[in-house]
């Protein structure tokens, strides 16, 4: 989506909150997230490693019913996270919902347009603050530099969900595109990169299962995306290919005052160019997380993850990639772990104050991918502490 685009389309959906607010099949609201954040002796969120006012979430999503099988959504945000994800507004998605079939055990919806992602455990509410389960979620799945091509897809997606003896069973399919900004695919690829990246598809396909009578869900996710890098007049980067597929599981156990998820993936990327015109490269990562809450009261909740991830399981040291490197790239590049704690208190219905701290030991997940910082990266061990006040309207 261009900019001349983009900006008819925030305009058409400010233009329809303004003057539709008064209907009764208009529903809208908003947030507001601003917190500090600091992470010592890394890039996350900026190079110096100060405290940082970099967390900041501003969004309105509404829901227009254009008829009773039909419906219009969308969502505009402004996020300034540092180093995290490029800063500035962006719309998050807007998309037809036709609910095409309805019986007794069967719902069937068809969306258009840049609509959610649905696939993952919280890919569908990772983008309010108030609904996610953390401030930083586990970066083994939901890396931030892949947030906005995560979060929204241009195309046709599908959901149908049933319910029976067995249980309840949803599956889910898409398929589309999204537009990458130069900001982003400098983040992604390298912060010298003067090209154009595209993404060229993303194919995803998931089933949710949750057994009658049980407090456990179960679900299997496959994603298929194809992205194109072409270099800049007189770059010496070569034009690149690249292919990322994955497989994940995953469960969710959700009782009165506790809840569990876990969610395991399998990832292979395929590189072909970018570094040189014959430059080949496969690699297998693998990674997951563990994530517990507990609900001491409806207001006070305290949560703690187990987060893992290695780009390639056949190097899960980084040894292999230091030495290919002559030595340029530390080892410690090669994977990420985490280990995080935080709490959730809600001081009113519209208040919910947000504080966390995770210990990391390695530096894959810092963005840029194909050309890190290994300058600033220096250390192995890096850690995050962020408190966030959120506000919702």
């Amino acid at each position: 989506m261009n900019k001349a685009l983009l900006r008819t389309v925030l305009l058409t959906v400010f233009m329809l909150f303004s003057s539709v607010t008064v209907a009764e099949d208009f529903s809208w609201q908003g947030f507001v997230a601003q917190g500090l954040i600091r992470a010592d002796d890394s890039n996350y969120i900026n190079n110096s490693g100060k405290t940082s006012a970099a967390l900041t979430e501003l969004g309105v999503n509404g829901r227009y019913s254009l008829a009773a099988d039909w419906h219009l959504a969308g969502q505009v945000v402004y996020l300034d996270g540092g180093n995290r994800y490029p800063q500035g507004t962006r719309l998050d998605y807007l998309f037809l919902d036709w609910a095409f079939y309805n019986t007794e055990a069967w719902q069937a919806n068809m969306y258009f347009g840049r609509f959610k992602n649905q696939h993952w455990l919280y890919s569908g509410t990772r983008d309010v603050p108030f609904t996610r389960p953390s401030i930083i979620l586990p970066q083994s799945v939901y890396f931030d530099g892949f947030r906005d091509i995560a979060v929204g897809t241009d195309g046709l997606a599908l959901q149908a969900r049933n319910s029976g003896d067995y249980g309840d069973l949803t599956l889910n399919w898409s398929f589309g595109t999204i537009p990458i900004s130069q900001q982003q695919s400098r983040q992604l690829l390298g912060y010298d990169t003067q090209g154009k990246t595209s993404l060229q598809r993303d194919h995803k396909l998931s089933v949710y299962w949750q057994p009658a009578f049980s407090r456990f869900s179960y679900g299997a996710i496959l994603l298929d995306s194809a992205f194109k890098y072409r270099p800049g007049e007189g770059e010496l980067i070569s034009a690149a290919d690249f292919t990322v597929q994955r497989v994940m599981l995953n469960l969710r156990y959700q009782a009165e005052n506790w809840e569990f998820a876990t969610e395991l993936l399998q990832e292979r990327i395929k590189t072909n160019g970018f570094f040189a015109p014959q430059f080949e490269r496969q690699q297998l990562g693998q990674g997951g997380y563990m994530l517990a809450q507990y609900h001491y009261s409806p207001q006070l909740r305290f949560y703690t993850m187990l987060d893992y991830m290695v780009l390639d399981k056949d190097d899960r040291q980084g040894r292999m990639l230091e030495r290919q490197t002559g030595g340029v790239v530390p080892r410690w590049f090669g994977y990420q772990h985490a280990v995080a704690v935080g709490v959730s208190v809600d001081i009113s219905r519209q208040w919910r104050l947000h504080g966390e701290t995770h210990w990391n030991k390695g530096t894959g997940r810092l963005a840029p991918v194909l050309q890190p910082d290994v300058l600033t990266n220096k250390s192995q061990y890096w850690q995050v502490l962020a408190v966030q006040l959120m506000y919702r309207f």
